[in-house]
C-alpha cells in the first residue's frame, strides 16, 4: 500500500488511539513504541513481543523508513564519515569522531543547506528538503553501533554540526532531542548534545523562551559584521548586535554558556585585530571559544592558517580571559569537510548536487 503512515510521525497517544480503534489494547502502544524509540526497530519483524498477527496489521497500515548507510570512509585518526541514504534516495552526511575522552556523534539536520557559507561544502547545495526526527534519530543510532562495532566504546557526545542549519529545522531537531534523550528513548544526557547554528537569532530566542537544556554553539567565524558578511551572508539578517541580545537571552533563561565556533582562515580571520574584536564581542555574550583548524574543501578559497599565526590568536585570547579550545582537523585523508562525501555520492548516482 503506496498510502501506508510512517509510525514514527505518531505519538504514543496516537498510537494508543489507533490500536483501540482496532479493538486492541491500549497498553500495545506502549510496546510499540518502545521498539521504535528504545530498541531502535528498522522494521516490524524485528518486534518479537508483538503476535504475529499485530506485527501484520501493523504492516499493513504503517511503515518504517530508516536510514541506510550508503558509504564510508574510515581515517588514519579512526574517524569515520558516513554518507547516510534517506527513504527517497537523497543523502546526508553523519561522522563519528573518537577522541581519548569523547566519542562524538556529528549529524545532520537538513538535506542541503540554503545559507551558503562560503568555507563550506554544504552550502554549494540547495536545501532539497528538512529532516525528520526519525532520520536525525537514526543518524545517532547508526553512528552509535559505529562506536561500539568499531571502538567497543559507548557513544558519549552528539553534535548537530552536519549538514544544514538546525535552527531551520526546528521542530523536527527539538523533537529528535526528546526522543534522543527520554528515558523511553535512546536515554542520553542532554548536556551532551549541542547544537551549531549559524545564526538565527529569532530561533535563538526561542530556545530560550523553551528554555531547552541542551548546549548551544555559535559558528562565528569574525566578530565583525563586513568581514562575517563576506562568508556568511546571513549576518546580513542577523547581525552581530542582533545575535549578543540573543544569545545573552538564551543565556539568562537558561543558564548555559555559549560556545562560538571560530574556524581560522590564513590572511582572512588570524591576525591580531581579528583576536581583538573577537575578545570584544566575548565581552559582550557569556561564551568560551573554540579555533577550529580549517578543512580545505576541493577548489576552496580558503587555506589553513600557519600555526604560528593560531598560537599567537589563541593566546591572544587566553591572555584576556577568554576560555579557548583548539579543535584540530579531523580526517585529513578522508573527505572529512562537511558536504564533501554526500557530493561525491551524488555524483556516483548521477544526482547533482543542487538536483
Amino acid at each position: 500500500m503506496n498510502d501506508r503512515r510512517d509510525i514514527r510521525t505518531l505519538t504514543l497517544d496516537e498510537l494508543k488511539e489507533w490500536f483501540i480503534s482496532k479493538g486492541d489494547k491500549a497498553f500495545r502502544a506502549k510496546q510499540v513504541y518502545e521498539w521504535l524509540w528504545k530498541k531502535s526497530a528498522r522494521s516490524f519483524i524485528e518486534m518479537t513481543s508483538l503476535s504475529k498477527a499485530t506485527r501484520e496489521l501493523l504492516e499493513t497500515h504503517f511503515v518504517i523508513q530508516p536510514v541506510e548507510v550508503a558509504d564510508f570512509q574510515k581515517s588514519k585518526d579512526r574517524t569515520v564519515k558516513n554518507a547516510f541514504k534517506l527513504f527517497d534516495g537523497k543523502v546526508v552526511e553523519g561522522v563519528l569522531i573518537p577522541t581519548h575522552t569523547r566519542m562524538t556523534a556529528c549529524i545532520s539536520s537538513q538535506v542541503g543547506c540554503s545559507l551558503t557559507c562560503k568555507f563550506c561544502a554544504t552550502g554549494r547545495m540547495e536545501r532539497l528538503r528538512n529532516l525528520s526526527a526519525a532520520e536525525i534519530y537514526d543518524q545517532v543510532v547508526l553512528i552509535r553501533n559505529q562506536a561500539e562495532n568499531f571502538y567497543q566504546t559507548p557513544l558519549t557526545n552528539i553534535v548537530y554540526m552536519g549538514m544544514g542549519e538546525p535552527l531551520l529545522n526546528y521542530k523536527n531537531v527539538l523533537e529528535s532531542i526528546e526522543k534522543i534523550t527520554s528515558p523511553e528513548g535512546l536515554g542520553m544526557s542532554p548536556q551532551r548534545i549541542t547544537v551549531s547554528t549559524a545564526g538565527v537569532a529569532k530561533m535563538i530566542t526561542k530556545l530560550g523562551d523553551d528554555e531547552v537544556k541542551f548546549n548551544l554553539a555559535l559558528s562565528l567565524h569574525a566578530a565583525n559584521d563586513v568581514k562575517r558578511s563576506q562568508i556568511m551572508p546571513i549576518n546580513d539578517s542577523n547581525s552581530l548586535d542582533a545575535l549578543a541580545d540573543a544569545l545573552n537571552y538564551f543565556y539568562e533563561k537558561t543558564g548555559s554558556r555559549v560556545t562560538f565556533e571560530y574556524i581560522v582562515f590564513r590572511d582572512f580571520n588570524d591576525e591580531i585585530q581579528d583576536a581583538i574584536e573577537l575578545v570584544e564581542f566575548c565581552n559582550r555574550v557569556c561564551a568560551k571559544v573554540n579555533i577550529i583548524e580549517y578543512n580545505p574543501i576541493d577548489e576552496g578559497e580558503f587555506k589553513q592558517t600557519t600555526e604560528p599565526r593560531l598560537k599567537a590568536f589563541a593566546e591572544h585570547l587566553e591572555k584576556n580571559g577568554v576560555i579557548v579550545n583548539i579543535r584540530r582537523s579531523r580526517g585529513k585523508d578522508i573527505d572529512a569537510a562537511c558536504g564533501q562525501l554526500a557530493n561525491k555520492n551524488k555524483a556516483a548516482t548521477g544526482t547533482s548536487p543542487s538536483a
